[in-house]
């Protein structure tokens, strides 16, 4: 018997609706959800282990697969099995996290694993929208603490009107999209990407999704409500040592507060702070420290966070010695690396970025294939975090989601000034050598600065900034360009990435509840001027894209060929395209228009000797001699019964001069005429009617010899002639002698 289902309908106001249900599937999970727009169906599935686990961190999974059967496809690949996660999926597990890991109890330490699974996909429908409202739906049917219930929504512009949850054809067609993630009372995520937009065009934008997204938490707890709520589970919460913390507090603060005025270096103040820790913890006797001693760090923690949050506030002065608005000191290069296609440095600070850039073909093209989408990107970026960059070591386990993130994050900031009829397909990949603050932002910097470098004709150089937010609920104060210090003990962080003429992409984690859009404007105006100080020292170093590609770099050429060309440019089993690449030392990729049909050659090559070779290739098949014109030949081949000329104009297009077509006076031999190589021009007459081959002619150009008389047309019909065959009665073979005998059937022995 098919259990009880609860369901929850959310009607997104255009038609389209999004559905949560529980009590059929994975009933042994904490709390387990299956959310559904269209065909589109995503499962989502909670647990925690009930006891704490020995870490003072939440060891929080989130975990978001999307299976091939769902598309009714199979995995790429030899091992036809869903294997490790996309950078897609890692995208949405990142969205996720970040809105749900805040709200759990700091306390809280039990091993948790959130599980979103698509098990069945719509073409209409993007999934990862909806996210963060399964997880959030099964939380909230399990028994974990956790503060309130939260959900996600993407918007866009579309014409002019933002739109909830778009499909994939409406964002095509959008100038802004974000994923906005928040609980009723407060935003607490957006990240997305805008075609130059103003900073209060973005506060609109979130203020719409907040709207949606209060509607899909209103069915999530209707339908707790209705499933049965189930009771908190008690957990072993920390201890709480008021007079012990207060202690520390006093030994701690002032001194604290004097090390965050000195405007020392990361190295110093860290030294600085690691010696008071050490003098508190030796203010106490060994009894004490055994007593209480896993307290004195957390308790020294929070008045080390107490002092640099008040001296902010109150004298408006940083741990660097920087005002609140003040960029770090910034010093650029480009054309660093001899080899690299383009490449640049950008230091600002304690952190620096060397970025490369990699020019090619279509067929570099980043392929993307998962259940919910396939396709290519001919821009993307990639972002490496060495262990070096913070003066660690550590063992390197492949790329993080971290890595994957920020990487997105900048490549989302500088596409949309990349042009769409760029012929390249461009990599640029960032190394982080330096980390103290904002390493994505610096890889925006250093990327503009590269592609630049690379002769990308950028719309417009891109710079971002990271910012900070201090308040204590009657103060605030916004930080320009934070540290990476400044990014834990904060209550906001955002970077923003933008051009002279608008915001381009962003990414916020807000941290306290019912930030006002008032502050988040003045916020996003704050970072503007960064912005904008910053693409002056960008535009210092390198003012506008170079001329053209370095000598060492590729140059791409793109021709559209007829389709009814194209086998002849790729020749039997390839063999035409795979020499020329050879003999002119480029590469060539054919690709065909979906639209027109026709081929669309691009030739990378080297310097132009080669694409000019292979230009002349193309011209040659796309050569069609017109009637009555005359070109210039070459014999390139001797025969008995004429000669087989080139056209110069078009090399490898061949023709046959006929013997009867060289000279008006009878030709014995072709060698009286014409020797090979001989280089003269004919007079092109199309298709002979009789033949049906191409006929050109060297002596109609020719004068007429005095006296020549003109041989007499052939009688087809004179005794002996051909055609008359069929007078030979005696030849056919319907004239065979009746008076033969019929063979006899040989008999068996």
């Amino acid at each position: 018997m098919i259990p009880k289902v609860f369901k929850e309908v959310i009607d997104l106001g255009d038609g389209r609706e999004i559905s949560i249900e529980t009590g059929k599937l994975a009933k042994q999970a904490h709390g387990s959800v299956v959310v559904q727009s269209g065909k589109c169906m995503l499962l989502c599935t909670v647990v925690s282990n009930y006891k704490q686990s020995d870490v003072d961190f939440l060891p929080l999974t989130v975990d978001y697969r999307e299976k091939f059967a769902a598309a009714g496809r199979y995995p790429g690949g030899f091992f036809k099995r869903e294997a490790r996660p996309s950078d897609g999926e890692v995208l949405t597990m990142r969205l996720v996290d970040r809105v749900l890991r805040p709200l759990f109890p700091k306390d809280y330490h039990a091993e948790t694993q959130v599980m979103i699974q698509l098990m069945s996909h719509d073409d209409d429908v993007m999934p990862e929208a909806m996210a963060g409202l399964a997880a959030s739906a099964a939380i909230q049917l399990s028994d974990l603490p956790f503060e309130c219930a939260i959900s996600e929504a993407r918007v866009a512009r579309v014409n002019g009107e933002f739109v909830i949850n778009p499909t994939r054809a409406q964002l095509a067609e959008s100038d802004l999209e974000m994923m906005i993630g928040a609980s009723a009372d407060s935003v607490m995520m957006v990240e997305g990407e805008m075609d130059e937009i103003s900073e209060e065009e973005m506060a609109d934008a979130i203020k719409f999704a907040h709207e949606a997204i209060k509607v899909q938490i209103d069915a999530q707890l209707r339908l707790a409500e209705a499933f049965g709520k189930k009771e908190v589970r008690e957990y072993t919460t920390a201890e709480v040592n008021e007079d012990l913390q207060k202690r520390i507090h006093e030994l701690a603060y002032d001194k604290c507060y004097a090390i965050a005025k000195k405007g020392t270096s990361k190295a110093e103040r860290s030294a600085a702070f690691a010696e008071v820790k050490e003098e508190v913890k030796a203010s106490f006797t060994e009894e004490e420290m055994a007593e209480f001693g896993h307290l004195v760090g957390g308790y020294y923690s929070k008045a080390e966070k107490e002092a640099v949050r008040e001296l902010t506030l109150s004298e408006g002065l940083r741990l660097d010695g920087r005002k609140t608005d003040e960029i770090r000191p910034i010093w650029c290069e480009v054309d660093y690396l001899p080899s690299t296609h383009g490449s640049s440095i950008f230091s600002r600070g304690e952190t620096q970025a060397l970025a490369t850039v990699t020019l090619g073909t279509s067929r570099d093209a980043n392929k993307i294939d998962m259940p919910s989408y396939e396709g290519e990107e001919n821009f993307y970026l990639h972002y490496n975090f060495p262990p070096f960059c913070t003066g660690e070591a550590r063992p390197l386990r492949g790329t993080s989601r971290r890595e994957v993130g920020h990487g997105n994050l900048a490549q989302r900031g500088l596409k949309g000034m990349i042009p769409a009829d760029c012929p390249y397909t461009v990599r640029v990949v960032s190394e982080v050598l330096e980390s103290n603050g904002s390493s994505s932002m610096a890889t925006v910097c250093a990327g503009t600065m590269a592609l630049m470098d690379a002769g990308v004709k950028m719309t417009r150089p891109v710079s971002g900034i990271a910012m900070g937010l201090i308040s204590d609920g009657d103060r605030y104060a916004v930080l320009s360009d934070i540290l990476g210090d400044e990014d834990h003990l904060g209550d906001m962080d955002f970077k923003v990435t933008g051009t002279s003429e608008g915001i381009t992409a962003c990414q916020m984690d807000i941290k306290i509840k019912g930030l006002s859009y008032e502050i988040l404007v003045n916020a996003l105006k704050q970072a503007r001027e960064g912005r904008l100080h910053i693409l002056g020292k960008i535009t210092d170093t390198i003012a506008a894209p170079a001329e053209s590609v370095k000598d060492h770099a590729p140059t791409m050429v793109t021709r559209r060929v007829p389709n009814e060309f194209i086998g002849a440019l790729i020749g039997p089993g390839g063999k035409v395209i795979q020499e020329m690449q050879k003999e002119t030392e480029t590469t060539i990729v054919i690709n065909e228009d979906p639209v027109t049909e026709e081929g669309i050659v691009e030739i990378l090559g080297v310097g132009s000797k080669g694409i000019n070779a292979v230009m002349a290739k193309i011209d040659s098949l796309l050569f069609k001699p017109t009637v009555g014109s005359v070109y210039e030949v070459k014999v390139i081949k001797m025969l008995d019964f004429g000669a087989v000329v080139e056209y110069m104009d078009a090399p490898g297009n061949e023709v046959l001069l006929h013997v009867s077509e060289l000279a008006w006076e009878r030709t014995e031999n072709v060698s009286d005429v014409v020797n090979m190589g001989d280089v003269f021009d004919v007079k092109y007459f199309g298709q002979d009617p009789r033949t049906r081959k191409e006929k050109v002619s060297r002596k109609a150009i020719l004068p007429k010899p005095e006296g020549y008389v003109a041989r007499p047309p052939r009688d087809d019909k004179r005794s002996g002639g051909r055609d008359n065959r069929g007078s030979r009665d005696n030849r056919g073979r319907d004239n065979r002698r009746d008076d033969r005998k019929p063979r006899e059937d040989k008999k068996e022995d």
